[in-house]
């Protein structure tokens, strides 16, 4: 563990992940900054991986808080590097508290990282386009490489119904019982995929236990021997900020041999249906911008794009503090 201190904040390197008490400060931070811009600052995966890593040395945090005396004040800037493993880049998410934005924290959380790690195997995220993102990551030597669209359909009409390719029945997840089989077929089905083909056993048990899990809206398309084909998991997020729960098609996936027969529309129609079931008018989804045979799908049924995320490469160089004022 390492500090660096200003006159007013103090930053603590911390590897693997935190005790109970500073995650639900993360997750309380993460919330706040959520609400004032619209976008979860830090991904799912991250606070995945910063309440089940068991390898200290694939996880290292950054955590910033206001100086109070000889006490700790609260935690106002959270910089989490998930290190690259396995040949993969690692990733990098940072979130500075509203209230404690223009005031340098985004610049030293990203010092003290830069001090323990090698900030050229990152990719780092922001959620949302945020200009004071932009400039933190020009200044470190990072540069757009991907953008994610968010895409929305609000109070969708007239949807088909959808047809399954013949041979196929839909039906629920079953816990305890399609763990491995999902998992086979959702690294066949996101074989080009990294960050979602590599989800773990270990990942996906940490997803079911999440609140918002629901199998039955974990749909598997399967044939007569009750191999799966393709799914559709989806996702409700409940209400926020004055507005209603929000459905997502969390992840549609089709495996290679079931490709190029409809399976992917019809799996993402009954998904959508599933969520207007549950009494939810709006529904939203991520797909990278360059994917354009499931963006034409998306729009053909409704939906236009949000919001956009942006994944930051490292491309060299860094300008030396003293620069441009960074959030």
């Amino acid at each position: 563990m390492s500090a660096a201190t200003s006159t007013d904040w103090t930053i603590t390197l911390l590897p693997g992940v935190p005790d109970a008490e500073l995650l639900r400060q993360v997750r309380a931070l993460a919330a706040a900054a959520e609400e004032s811009d619209g976008n979860p600052p830090l991904s799912e995966q991250t606070l995945v991986r910063l309440r089940t890593t068991d390898d200290a040395g694939s996880l290292l945090g950054a955590y910033a808080r206001l100086a109070e005396g000889n006490g700790e004040g609260a935690l106002v800037g959270v910089a989490v590097a998930v290190l690259p493993r396995s040949g993969e880049p690692g990733v990098l998410e940072l979130v500075v508290h509203p209230d404690a934005r223009n005031d340098g924290i985004g610049g030293g959380l990203m010092e003290a990282l830069r001090g323990s790690t090698d900030l050229a195997g990152l990719q780092a995220w922001a959620h949302g386009g945020h200009d004071g993102a932009a400039r933190l990551a020009e200044r470190y030597g990072f540069a757009p490489a991907r953008e994610l669209w968010r895409m929305r359909l609000v109070h969708p009409v007239d949807l088909p119904e959808p047809a399954l390719p013949e041979g196929l029945t839909l039906r629920a997840f079953v816990p305890g019982r399609d763990e491995d089989a999902w998992l086979e077929a959702n690294r066949a089905a996101f074989a080009h995929h990294p960050e979602q083909g590599s989800l773990g056993r270990a990942d996906l048990e940490a997803r079911m236990a999440e609140d918002w899990f629901d199998p039955a809206g974990f749909l598997l398309a399967v044939d007569a021997q009750d191999r799966i084909a393709g799914f559709h998991w989806t996702k409700v997020h409940p209400p926020a900020a004055g507005h209603g729960a929000l459905g997502e098609v969390y992840v549609v996936g089709v495996v290679p041999g079931a490709q190029g027969g409809g399976l992917g529309r019809a799996l993402t129609l009954a998904g959508i249906r599933h969520l207007l079931g549950q009494g939810i008018h709006a529904v939203m989804l991520y797909v990278d911008a360059d994917n354009e045979p499931a963006v034409r799908l998306y729009k053909s049924l409704g939906f236009t794009r949000w919001d956009v995320d942006t994944m930051y490469a490292h491309v060299g160089g860094t300008v030396e503090a003293g620069g441009a004022q960074v959030e």
